[in-house]
């Protein structure tokens, strides 16, 4: 039986290890015994996260704490004194401090996993319906009894109990809505297309009909994909993916019911292969103190090495053996090698407290309480997303006080991440949408209580150096000043007002409705197939405002939802011609209105002379109607309850843009999508497929049957320079006379909207042949079924059709600032932190809002570099570095800093990122001030930042929001997330979680200064008071012939460090406050204090030991002295040592705490009152309790006797006096900015603003001193003004990209 069970074992180890799975219904086998069913090797649905048993805890638990090596080294320890020959306590008392430490972290552990598995016994046995053969219906049933085979329906707002491949739903589409926000954070809704053919649904889903086997990949935590192909009883395979799994933990939304087969179950759901124990790192401040534990374990071992020696020589200097060394009990004496070698470990354990046991759990404590007071600052607290800071690393916290580089993304992270529609291209005739601009405009005069940078500047003028000359140069655009609006709360994502209202441009309206647009066909067509592709290429999922999410309690409750699809259908009409299609757009009539001066957007500087018509300035302000609408249209008007569930908020712009123009998205279905256009007719696009979007090819496509030509016509949007290469050449070289203009206008227009920091996309269509689709049609198939590279075959197959498309048009959208980035950016810098952008922007962009954010300055040297070949890279690399190696040995430039930036696209990073120019690409970025990466892949972004990490060994924080961030948030020292609007992966993913990028200042400059410094504090000065208190057991050994004895009870010894002075520095290190949080926001210099060594360093903890050692000195000998020659015995002689060492231990923290509170003076005094009332306890009922010693009453006899309290006094005041003198004359004679910054904090408010604006001004003035470089021998120096690209389109031959570029472009009015 037991060769039985192993076999068993081993087979379904090998089933589950394949990288392939056969899965078959488990209802033919209903019933049978466990080895006669064919899916009983994979995991049941039953979950356990809990990592003890009740029977095995106290072992495994001990085993885990055992990993800290210095738990180890107590333990060894306690084992050591158990022999009687070296042991140096009573054997019982050495191993009280070790248990209790052990038993905190215990109970700690315990209270953790019991929560665990109350969480577990409630999933398991949360109810759900899985078929039954014999009952021929649905059982309810608790979550922990699905298996792999079993056939699970699942209700409307109920989450889904195990990984899905959907079989059926109610919907009449075969779609099943879900929500993914348990998994990756998103709310908008996704499809799930069910697997149509396989059982009978007609007129209920009967699962028995189920005879085809699943074929599916081994478990894998990759939520967006899944390789699967169903294979029917004649052998066809039937691909299927991601689109037809259900995933555990996601809800079902506004469908009624669905039914699925079970293809992963438990542990092996995508779900739970993605829960990851609690995150782990290393923080510097750990590492640092690790190297001086290893110091103090030399110090400790030179200690016993003295002490054994000594007593080697004290014996062997004796003359005769003294009656006290008593023999064993065969009358053996040891020699005195033996009896010092011996003697080592004795000293060993007396003086073990060298080492701080109590300091890993201090720290701890600390730390916890650190995170909550960060936690729960409201500062860091986010009114509109109802968010505040979160703390997913429990031991990093001081680490945000040691920041020397911050690596951010910029979409969603330093922007808002709602996108606004600003303008549009149309077949090479740009459109501004200025009546848009003008509502925005009004609403900014409403909003006035948020600022966003996009003022735009004087034309700069042009000085420096390039290596070669180029016609458009990367400089400063035009910024518009925004702001903040449309804070509307919704539960749908992307839909405040402000991304959702669009005032359609009137000059696009007049193109359109001319009587020349109406009768050309191929002009409409144009028109249409724009707003069309804005309106359908994309995933954007249609619902309802009255399907309201219902988040019910009982899952198995169905509720009846409305679908938006079957509306939509219903009122499909006739299909009308294309030529038609806009004619029945009409205007409102124009009201008396004027445009104010300060709100006009130039539109000359985007069209090309040719291209401008006469326009109107008068308009009318009238959101989502272009036209008064009669009878007929009110019968036609789409619905107002409309919801877009958009995955990006580009998408969910484009389609509310369309809609502005009356083309509106009705319904999405996985095989159709219905569109109404501006004559109130609907067409319905047979859906043929989707290519989506991926980081590779930066596009997606869409493939639709025409309703009314028939054709296979193919959408595709995607990044300006992935369109511009599907036609044909980067600028469609080969299209001749009206074609070639439109191109090279619509790029002129791309780069416009670039420079004005707008988001681009160009929009492409073509026509797609019978043959042609047939053709593609049976290869995508093939490579959708296929199980071996899978994804290389896709990505083959949608690049076969994305050729030889036709440009329609272009989009610039608008992402704005968030609140106070510039702010946060410049106070980031002033603290020392340089600060790199890593996006995927087009250099333009990135640009322009590097200038926006303050990234980028006025009067900074900027230089651009865009190349294409290795040997240009390394050219730049070396003649840039040249020229600033030449200004730093310039004796002109002592004392100055240059301001220098960096722009660097994506082909010229991965270049200067080839291991034979890290070294140079990282030497020239640490010269510069700031750092903009443009067009880089997420792949990249993690490499920029492991190799600045590694290279220039600094601490690193990397910021985003999105899943592309991850990689980037997982190489740095310290991640941050921002629950932004693109989900919730690089929250998962992070060590803290803050809502608005504004928040890192506080975060960094407040929170992380304060937990650096007292936590580099507590740490030093644990150090301290344990070798302090120590060394009074060492110096008494020279005059007790280094025998090991003690002349303090072993139990007040122990509780020395347990309790009287461990509860002082605990609340020093998590709620002092060396300066105030509005001095260490007006003042971000002093972040710089903790950066590089900081505080805690080798010459301090040098420092403090010398400290240590003096103060022991003074604690001992003039106790010594002031009792010397008199009768007391040991104990009573130990008593004032350990009541000195106390007293000038705890007044040493006084010195060192900057902010006392109540709290402080009560642990304070609490631990003063706690020493006495135990030592006088103990006094009072130890009679025997350390034989032959007697420690009874006598601290009473200490406390009656004047001289106990003149040696305290005097003891503590000449221990002490150095230190004390030493921070009076260094904070007299030469103040550090921390004290100066202290002396602020005892101003008044007004004073210390005045003051803190004359710091900054002095600081800035005298010791930053700016300048531009020189200029250096090139191949182009001549220097002229940059030229305005914006006064008409360039000739497409100007347009062509150039070998390499590096601009360096300066704003300064004088150069040295």
């Amino acid at each position: 039986m037991a060769w039985g069970a192993l076999r068993e074992a081993l087979g379904g180890q090998r089933a589950r290890e394949k990288d392939l799975r056969n899965l078959v219904s488990n209802l033919p086998y209903e019933g049978l015994e466990k080895r006669k069913q064919p899916n009983r090797f994979f995991l049941g649905n039953a979950i356990k996260t809990t990592k003890y048993t009740l029977f095995l805890f106290i072992p495994m638990n001990l085993f885990e704490q055992f990993h800290r090596l210095a738990n180890i080294y107590f333990v060894g320890l306690v084992i050591l004194n158990f022999f009687p020959v070296v042991n140096a306590f009573q054997p019982e008392v050495a191993v009280i401090p070790i248990c209790i430490i052990l038993s905190l972290t215990a109970l700690k552990d315990a209270w953790e996993d019991f929560r665990r598995y109350q969480s577990d016994k409630k999933l398991n046995n949360t109810p759900c319906l899985i078929y039954s053969r014999k009952a021929q219906t649905f059982m309810e049933k608790c979550w922990k009894d699905v298996r792999v085979g079993d056939f699970v329906k699942v209700v409307c707002n109920e989450i889904i109990p195990a990984d899905l491949l959907l079989l059926h739903t109610s919907d009449p589409n075969s779609v099943c809505h879900i929500e993914t926000a348990n998994l990756d954070g998103e709310t908008n809704l996704k499809q799930r297309r069910a697997m149509s053919g396989f059982c009978i649904v007609d007129p209920e889903f009967e699962p028995e009909s189920f005879n085809s086997i699943v074929v599916c990949e081994r478990p894998n935590n990759n939520l967006n994909h899944f390789k699967c192909y169903i294979e029917r009883l004649d052998k066809e395979k039937v691909g299927a993916g991601i689109e037809n799994l259900l995933l555990r933990g996601c809800t079902v939304r506004n469908t009624d019911h669905a039914f699925g087969f079970v293809v992963y179950a438990g542990h092996e759901t995508k779900s739970m292969l993605n829960i990851k124990g609690p995150r782990y790192k290393r923080s510097k401040l750990e590492r640092r103190m690790n190297i001086d534990v290893i110091f103090c374990v030399i110090l400790l071992f030179a200690m016993c090495v003295i002490t054994a020696l000594g007593h080697f020589l004290w014996l062997r200097e004796l003359p005769t053996v003294p009656p006290y060394l008593v023999p064993d009990s065969d009358g053996f004496l040891n020699s005195p090698g033996v009896s010092g070698f011996y003697m080592f470990f004795t000293m060993v354990i007396l003086l073990q407290v060298l080492i701080p046991i109590s300091l890993y759990i201090s720290i701890e404590l600390v730390k916890i309480g650190q995170i909550y007071f960060i936690t729960n600052d409201m500062d860091l607290y986010d009114e509109e997303t109802d968010s505040g800071m979160q703390c997913k690393a429990l031991n990093i916290t001081e680490d945000l006080g040691q920041i020397e580089y911050i690596f951010s993304d910029k979409t969603g992270t330093l922007t808002e991440n709602k996108m606004v529609f600003r303008r549009c291209s149309i077949m090479g005739t740009e459109y501004p949408h200025k009546e848009n601009a003008i509502r925005l405009a009004v609403l900014e005069e409403a909003e006035s209580e948020e600022n966003i940078i996009f003022d735009q500047p004087p034309q700069p003028r042009n000085t420096g150096w390039s290596l070669e000359t180029e016609d458009n140069q990367n400089h400063r655009g035009v910024r518009r000043k925004s702001k903040l609006i449309g804070h509307a709360q919704s539960d749908v994502a992307f839909s405040s007002p402000l991304e959702t209202e669009v005032i359609p441009d009137r000059k696009l309206l007049q193109q359109i409705d001319c009587p020349e647009t109406r009768s050309s066909s191929v002009k409409t067509d144009s028109y249409l197939d724009f707003f069309l592709a804005l309106a359908i290429c994309n995933t954007v999922v249609v619902s309802m405002a009255t399907d309201k999410r219902q988040r019910t309690s009982g899952l198995l409750d169905s509720h009846q939802t409305n679908n938006p699809q079957d509306t939509s259908s219903s009122q499909l009409k006739t299909p009308v011609s294309l030529s038609h299609a806009f004619n029945f757009w009409h205007r409102k009539p124009n009201r008396n209105r004027t445009d104010s001066e300060d709100s006009r957007v130039e539109e000359n500087c985007f069209t090309s002379p040719q291209k401008m018509e006469g326009y109107e300035d008068n308009i009318g302000l009238q959101t989502c109607s272009l036209h008064a609408p009669t009878q007929a249209d009110e019968a036609t008007t789409p619905p107002d309850n409309l919801r877009y569930e958009a995955e990006s908020p580009d998408e969910a712009a484009l389609v509310y843009a369309a809609k502005a123009y009356g083309v509106i998205l009705l319904a999405r279905t996985p095989d159709s999508v219905t569109v109404r256009l501006p004559s109130g007719e609907d067409l319905a696009f047979d859906v043929l497929d989707t290519l989506g979007f991926d980081p590779y090819r930066k596009r997606m496509s869409i493939l639709v049957k025409h309703p009314i030509t028939k054709e296979y016509v193919l959408y595709t949007k995607g990044a300006d320079y992935s369109i511009m290469e599907l036609l044909g050449t980067p600028y469609a070289e080969h299209f001749h006379g009206e074609e070639k203009d439109i191109v090279a206008d619509t790029q002129h227009h791309l780069d416009c909207y670039g420079k004005e920091g707008l988001r681009t996309l160009c929009f492409a269509k073509k026509i797609v042949s019978d043959t042609a689709f047939e053709t593609w049609s049976v290869n995508r198939q093939i490579a959708l079924a296929s199980m071996d590279n899978r994804e290389e075959l896709v990505m083959e197959s949608a690049a076969e059709l994305e050729t030889n498309l036709s440009l329609i048009g272009a989009t610039g959208i608008e992402d704005r600032l968030q609140e106070n980035v510039p702010d946060t950016i410049v106070s980031l810098r002033e603290a020392g932190i340089q600060v790199w952008v890593l996006t995927g922007d087009k250099p333009e962009t990135a640009v322009n809002i590097g200038y926006a954010c303050r990234l980028l300055e006025d009067d900074d040297l900027v230089i651009s570099m865009s190349c294409k070949s290795k040997i240009t890279c390394t050219s730049i690399l070396d003649s840039t570095l040249e020229e600033v190696k030449r200004y730093d040995e310039d004796p002109r430039n002592v004392d100055t800093t240059q301001d220098i930036s960096l722009v660097i696209d994506g082909h010229t990073l991965s270049l200067a990122l080839s291991p034979d120019l890290q070294d140079r690409f990282v030497d020239l970025a640490k010269h510069c001030r700031s750092v903009l990466c443009c067009r880089v892949t997420p792949l990249q972004k993690s490499t920029v930042v492991k190799v600045v990490r590694e290279k220039l060994k600094v601490m690193t924080l990397a910021i985003g929001d999105g899943a592309n961030d991850v990689n980037m948030i997982q190489a740095a020292d310290i991640g941050v997330g921002i629950s932004g609007q693109e989900g919730m992966q690089a929250v998962m993913a992070s060590d803290f979680v803050i809502s608005r990028f504004k928040h890192l200042k506080k975060l960094l400059l407040v929170h992380g200064h304060w937990c650096y410094t007292r936590l580099a504090t507590m740490i030093i000065y644990f150090f301290y008071k344990n070798v302090a208190n120590v060394n009074l057991l060492f110096w008494y050994q020279f005059f007790c012939g280094f025998s090991g004895t003690t002349m303090i009870d072993y139990w007040l010894l122990i509780f020395f460090n347990l309790f009287f002075t461990s509860a002082p520095p605990i609340m020093f290190g998590i709620m002092d406050k060396d300066i105030s949080a509005e001095v260490l926001l007006g003042v971000p210099e002093l972040y710089r204090t903790g950066q590089a060594a900081g505080e805690y360093k080798f010459s301090t903890f040098f420092v403090s030991m010398l400290d240590a050692f003096y103060q022991s000195l003074v604690c001992f000998f003039i106790p010594y002295f002031a009792y010397l020659d008199s009768d007391i015995d040991v104990f009573t002689f130990g008593t004032p040592l350990n009541t000195v060492s106390l007293f000038t231990i705890l007044l040493h923290l006084s010195i060192e705490i900057k902010n006392w509170t109540v709290v402080h003076v009560v642990i304070m005094v609490g631990s003063v009152l706690t020493y006495f009332a135990v030592t006088l306890a103990y006094s009072s009922i130890c009679v025997i309790c350390n034989p032959p010693s007697n420690p009874y009453w006598i601290l009473q006899r200490q406390m009656a006797d004047p001289l106990f309290y003149l040696v305290c006094i005097v003891t503590t005041v000449v221990a002490l006096l150095p230190r004390y003198l030493f921070h009076v004359l260094r904070n007299s004679i030469a103040p550090s900015p921390r004290m100066q910054a202290r002396h602020l904090d005892r101003m008044d408010s007004s004073a210390r603003k005045q003051m803190i604006k004359e710091w900054r001004g002095f600081r800035g003035g005298w010791q930053i001193k700016r300048s531009g470089l020189s200029t250096p021998p090139s191949p182009s120096q001549e220097s002229r003004s940059l030229p305005d690209v914006f006064s008409q389109s360039p000739p497409a031959s100007d347009v062509i990209e150039d070998e390499f570029a590096l601009n360096v472009i300066t704003e300064n009015t004088s150069t040295i």
